[in-house]
C-alpha cells in the first residue's frame, strides 16, 4: 500500500521502519494507550520478523509520514465477510492535535473499502475521548462500552469502546 494526500503518505512498514517501531513501541508515552504503559520491550529484529508476514489479506503495520518524516502508524487486520479492523498512532507528539490523524484516517478508510471492505472496526481505551471524537466525526458507530473489562500492564482496570462503519456512513474528512 502506498497511498498519499497533499504531505500525507501511508505506506507499507518495511525492514528500515523497525528500529524506528521499536523505538515507538517501547516508549510508555505512546503505549499507554494501548495498555502498555511502560512500553512494550520489543526489538527491531522481533518486528521485522512479524512484518515479514503482513499481507493485504490478513494483516499490515504501515507508516505514517508528513513531508517524507515518519510521524507515526497504522494497521489493519483482514476477517472473514469483507470486515478489516485498523488501528493507528501519531507517535511523534509535535504531529498530534493539528488534524493529521482524521486525514490519515480518511485516506486508509477509502483504501479499505476500494479494496472491497464491508465492515471496518476499531477500538480504543475509553479514557481516549480525543480518538473517539476523531471516530465519530469520520462517521463510525459506537457498538459496545466494555467496563473495566481487562488490565494494564501495571495490572490496573481499564475500559474500552468498540466503533464501525461501513462505506454508507463514512464521512470522508480529507
Amino acid at each position: 500500500m502506498n497511498i498519499k494526500y497533499n504531505q500525507l503518505c501511508i505506506r507499507n512498514a518495511e525492514k528500515k521502519d523497525c528500529e524506528q517501531l521499536a523505538v515507538w513501541w517501547n516508549d510508555g508515552t505512546v503505549m499507554a494507550h494501548a495498555g502498555f504503559p511502560n512500553g512494550l520491550g520489543t526489538s527491531a529484529a522481533e518486528i521485522e520478523k512479524q512484518i515479514a508476514d503482513d499481507s493485504d489479506e490478513t494483516r499490515r503495520r504501515l507508516i505514517i509520514e508528513y513531508n517524507d518524516v515518519r510521524i507515526g502508524e497504522m494497521s489493519f487486520y483482514g476477517f472473514e465477510n469483507h470486515r478489516y479492523e485498523i488501528g493507528i498512532k501519531i507517535c511523534e507528539s509535535d504531529y498530534q492535535e493539528k488534524g493529521i490523524g482524521r486525514v490519515v484516517l480518511s485516506m486508509l478508510i477509502e483504501e479499505l473499502f476500494r479494496m472491497g471492505a464491508n465492515v471496518i472496526f476499531l477500538d480504543t481505551n475509553l479514557k481516549n475521548t480525543r480518538a473517539q471524537h476523531v471516530y465519530e466525526k469520520l462517521g463510525f458507530r459506537k457498538t459496545a462500552v466494555h467496563y473495566n473489562s481487562w488490565k494494564n500492564q501495571l495490572g490496573e482496570m481499564e475500559s474500552s469502546v468498540d466503533y464501525e462503519l461501513t462505506a454508507d456512513e463514512f464521512c470522508n474528512l480529507k
